[in-house]
């Protein structure tokens, strides 16, 4: 089959990979109708690099057609249409059944000591195959691939593999009080669902993003923004009576606009050979904090911080006195997004579309073209803000 594979720092390319088989009883093979990049699959062409082998098939924003299906596989048959968690879990384990599927005791990456394993994202996560490919093989299927019992188009579903659970959850653990004020910093396509979000939920939203096209497309859903800049802060608190906003969602991560030194940092990590790489990764890593930085200079004392932005620096300065004195709440994690999804389905299938999740897509291209689009994605270039691959 054609698939999406990593082939060196900041190299992607399209080749034949070998077909996924049913390798479980508990498996389905599912022929992909539509696949997505994420924002998070930008940290594999650079800072995660360390952790990558060539050819590894990327991708974990995918549904399609169920078109093999192991012997276990009991509430799916070929021909079943199905949206897939970027997620893999049990759904029976202590951790599972209390709602954190991405910390899955069952398919935990132990030897790497991190969560749950997730397709196509590096050996810290079981390095599974992932979906930006023609074909995709779901371990543990009745948990992990979700039936679509209606013809309405992919996009409506797509986003349910990841961006709309994550940003659901970064919302939901900014606990912002009724009729409160949530920032979200950054508008790429997780912190425009959370705006949306923010503002279905009654919220006033405050959004910062330094890309003029995504402070326009957050507007059309009436969020007030605000361009990057050296007095944010200042204006921030001006719209927010000096206190600041009562929660705030980091939607950037680690690879922030600004600090300079850190990206430089990363940089060189990504291009130091393969072991000297992992040990600068696990011991020394810095990430760009400025969006971080941010949300609590400007959060209110007593108010939250929820990060949905991925961060892996393993030496990150943080400003604890700061955090301490303002008395500020702080939530993150990689979403758990089997535990959203019952609350999403009928916000994707209302055909009024609340939080606009086909309103999103800026680039439908074939899968031949997804290196090219990965580097329009990362430059942020002709208004892209999210791409969804066909193959």
């Amino acid at each position: 089959m054609r698939a999406l594979t990593w082939q060196a720092t900041n190299k992607v390319s399209v080749e034949d990979v070998p077909d996924p088989r049913i390798e479980a009883p508990s498996d389905v093979v599912i022929r992909i109708t539509s696949s997505a990049i994420c924002g998070s699959d930008l940290h594999l062409l650079d800072v995660l690099s360390p952790f990558m082998h060539r050819h590894d098939v990327l991708g974990h924003e995918s549904m399609g057609i169920v078109e093999a299906v192991g012997n276990d596989v009991t509430t799916l048959r070929e021909g079943d249409r199905v949206v897939v968690p970027f997620v893999i879990a049990c759904g029976e384990c202590y951790m599972c059944l209390r709602g954190l599927t991405s910390q899955c005791e069952t398919t935990q990456n132990r030897d790497q000591k991190t969560g749950a394993t997730l397709y196509g994202y590096t050996e810290l996560y079981g390095r599974v195959p992932g979906g930006q490919a023609e074909y995709l093989r779901v371990p543990r299927a009745d948990f992990n691939a979700m039936k679509i019992h209606t013809d309405l188009p992919d996009e409506r579903y797509l986003f349910l593999s990841d961006i709309l659970p994550t940003a659901w959850q970064g919302v939901q653990y900014a606990a912002v009080p009724d009729g409160g004020t949530l920032l979200v910093v950054g508008l790429g396509p997780v912190g425009q669902l959370a705006s949306r979000i923010g503002g279905y939920r009654g919220y006033r939203v405050i959004g910062v993003d330094p890309v003029a096209e995504r402070r326009a497309k957050a507007e059309q859903y009436g969020v007030e923004t605000l361009d990057i800049g050296d007095d944010l802060t200042e204006r921030i608190l001006e719209l927010t009576d000096g206190r600041g906003p009562h929660s705030v969602v980091d939607a950037v991560g680690m690879e922030a606009h600004g600090n300079p030194v850190a990206a430089a940092a990363q940089a060189a990590a990504g291009l130091l050979p393969k072991g000297v790489g992992k040990a600068v990764a696990r011991t020394a890593s810095v990430d760009r904090l400025a969006a971080l930085m941010t949300a609590i200079e400007t959060v209110q004392r007593g108010g939250t911080v929820s990060l949905s932005g991925v961060y892996g620096g393993a030496a990150d300065p943080l400003p604890l006195m700061t955090m301490f004195d303002k008395g500020i709440g702080m939530r993150m994690g990689q979403c758990n997004v089997h535990r959203w999804i019952p609350q999403l389905w009928p916000l994707v299938e209302n055909r009024a579309d609340p939080v606009g999740v086909t309103d999103l897509v800026t680039h439908r291209v074939p899968l031949e073209q997804a290196p090219s689009m990965y580097e329009l994605f990362k430059k942020k270039e002709n208004g892209c803000l999210k791409v969804v691959l066909h193959p």
